[in-house]
C-alpha cells in the first residue's frame, strides 16, 4: 500500500490544483499502473477545494472506471473534505461515458440519488 499524505504536500487547506496534478502524475498514476493500492491520507487537512480533489482523482477514475476505487482509500477525511471527495467521485464515475465533466455534473444532478461507490473513511 502506498500512502500519500495530502497535508505534507498541499498544506492544511488543499487548494492548489497544480500540486494535486503533480501528486496525481508523479505518485498516484504510477502506483495504480503498478497495481498498488493507494491511501490518500487527509490527516490534519481542514478543507479541500473541489478543483484540488478533481485534479487529484477525476482522471484516474474516468480512465480506469469505478473499479479503480477498489484500489483507492480516502482516510482521515473530516466532514468537509469527505463531502468534496464524494461529489468528485460521483461525477467522475458518471463521466466515464460523458463527453465532459460539465455533462457529468449535470448527469450527477439528475441521478435521482443513485448510490455510487465511495471508499471514504474517517479512520
Amino acid at each position: 500500500m502506498i500512502i500519500i499524505g495530502i497535508r505534507q504536500r498541499a498544506g492544511a487547506f488543499a487548494e492548489d490544483k497544480d500540486i494535486a496534478a503533480s501528486i496525481r502524475d508523479k505518485e498516484l498514476k504510477p502506483a495504480i499502473g503498478r497495481g498498488d493500492k493507494v491511501r490518500l491520507d487527509f490527516s490534519e487537512v481542514d478543507g479541500a477545494t473541489q478543483s484540488f480533489v478533481h485534479a487529484l482523482i477525476s482522471e484516474p477514475i474516468r480512465k480506469h472506471g469505478s473499479g479503480i476505487l477498489d484500489k483507492l482509500e480516502f482516510k482521515k477525511c473530516n466532514p468537509t473534505v469527505r463531502s468534496v471527495v464524494e461529489i468528485v467521485v460521483e461525477y467522475s464515475q458518471l463521466a466515464e461515458g460523458a463527453d465532459s465533466v460539465e455533462a457529468a455534473a449535470q448527469q450527477a444532478a439528475a441521478a435521482d440519488g443513485r448510490k455510487r461507490k465511495t471508499p471514504i473513511g474517517r479512520q
